[in-house]
């Protein structure tokens, strides 16, 4: 039993590593902006187990960067995200992966709401472009 509960964790984060691999091919295709990933893992009142959060130049950028990510992730992983927001404005999009959640602001809302502020707990790798 212990043994086949090592294997589907084992499984699961490979899929977690393949869909974060995806989302982030995505994100540099479009050339976002400081990609972080800050790990949630084990920290009380997370949402997610990552998040990952850059930034576009603009409304037009955000949106790009969105669609990269929404079709690389499709064609890599076969994942769709379960809910999408912020598509309207494009001031602040978020795609939910359900235990991935990535955040593609534009630069200002990036500095005013700073989510890496907020989760300065968190164990965070920045991305090179």
């Amino acid at each position: 039993m212990a043994k086949t509960a090592r294997r589907a964790k084992a499984l699961k984060q490979t899929a977690s590593d393949l869909l974060t691999d995806a989302i982030i091919k995505g994100l540099q295709e479009k050339k976002a902006k400081n990609i972080v990933v800050l790990n949630l893992k084990g920290i009380s009142g997370a949402v997610a187990d990552k998040f990952i959060v850059c930034h576009g130049d603009s409304s037009t950028h955000v949106e790009g960067i969105t669609r990269s990510v929404d079709e690389t992730v499709e064609k890599e992983t076969g994942e769709a995200p379960s809910h999408i927001e912020g598509k309207q404005l494009a001031h602040w999009i978020l795609l939910d992966y359900i235990n991935i959640v990535v955040h593609i602001f534009q630069s200002d809302y990036r500095d005013y709401y700073g989510i890496e502020r907020l989760w300065a707990d968190a164990e965070m790798e920045e991305i090179k472009d």
